[in-house]
């Protein structure tokens, strides 16, 4: 195994009833002006706007809303949010949604603290923010892992590319089950293809001695398939969508900075596989369906088999890194 440092920023409340019990408890120890972002509108057919607003208002927070966050955000969107919290003297942001109102809200908690033209700051003057307004995260889709990192993915219509930004993680993350419920099947399926992707890659990825990574990432590919065939045969299976509601996340989880600082180190490289193939495609690239075409090519491409995953099931010394 190679050296690493890790770093993991992200506080993690998981299970039925988490928003409404630990919510105010995450915020507690922030100002009190929020601003609540979420994306078109399903989180107040839903019911899940007037909980987290009411434990908001109940925890003593001015809430201020930022609505119509679109699946993969613009940076026109970010700009829109950051010029909101200025004016409204925004001490937290509260994502809910799924990755695309997460990512969104990370670049908008850069851009509120500098003057500075965050997309040229980053993409041409190689710099990172050093100061951020505070966040967190309510997941309402998962499969993205976007509330466990401080990484997102931004589309610049102007410029017309659609690239990584770094900037803000979520200081707490509320993992709900519950708040799936209304997710159509097809994004469901497609989360989880979008998990399977993501562990692919730290499995595909360096180093190719066994290593603890292959083995975290093995773990994940076999719970992903064990419970998305039970969403198969029961989408409603509350179960099946908890047991995989957190794959993602501790895949994506903290910051692993490999000896060397090599962007293909350990645990494993996105850029080549098929969920980081996406990030640099056009906007109406869909996360998860599309990786899960570019799966069977890829893992032929790399010559490498994975029986465990075909089966549903990790068997003791089979595999690459074995068990």
């Amino acid at each position: 195994m190679e050296k690493f440092v890790y770093e993991y920023a992200t506080k993690v409340y998981f299970g039925d009833g988490a928003a409404k019990e630990h919510l105010a408890e995450a915020i507690s120890g922030y100002g009190q002006n929020v601003m609540l972002a979420y994306g078109g509108g399903s989180v107040k057919k839903n019911g899940i706007y007037d909980e987290v607003k009411g434990s908001l208002e109940s925890a003593g927070k001015k809430v201020t809303d930022f609505s119509g966050v679109m699946s993969n955000p613009t940076y026109k969107k970010v700009q829109e949010g950051a010029k909101l919290a200025k004016e409204e003297k925004i001490d937290f942001i509260l994502a809910v949604g799924g990755g695309s109102v997460i990512d969104c809200c990370k670049i908008i908690a850069a851009q509120a603290k500098t003057e500075r033209d965050l997309w040229e700051m980053e993409m041409t003057g190689h710099q990172f923010p050093t100061e951020v307004l505070p966040m967190g995260a309510i997941v309402t889709a998962s499969g993205t892992g976007a509330e466990m990192n401080g990484g997102a993915v931004i589309t610049n219509e102007e410029k017309v590319i659609k690239s990584g930004m770094a900037a803000a993680a979520p200081r707490f993350a509320i993992l709900d089950p519950g708040y799936t419920a209304s997710v159509p099947r097809m994004q469901v399926i497609s989360g989880a293809f979008d998990t399977l992707s993501h562990a692919m890659e730290t499995y595909f990825g360096r180093s190719d001695e066994n290593n603890l990574s292959d083995d975290v990432a093995l773990a994940i590919m076999r719970n992903t398939v064990v419970n998305m065939r039970r969403l198969l045969k029961n989408i409603d299976d509350m179960q099946a969508r908890g047991n995989g509601e957190p794959d993602v996340g501790f895949r994506h989880g903290g910051k692993w900075y490999p000896e060397g600082g090599q962007s293909d180190g350990f645990p494993g490289s996105s850029a080549g596989a098929p969920a980081g193939r996406l990030h640099g495609l056009q906007p109406w690239t869909r996360f998860g369906g599309d990786p899960s075409r570019l799966l069977p090519p890829y893992r032929k491409g790399r010559g490498r088999e994975i029986p465990e995953i075909r089966k549903g099931g990790i068997r003791s010394g089979h595999g690459r890194g074995g068990c």
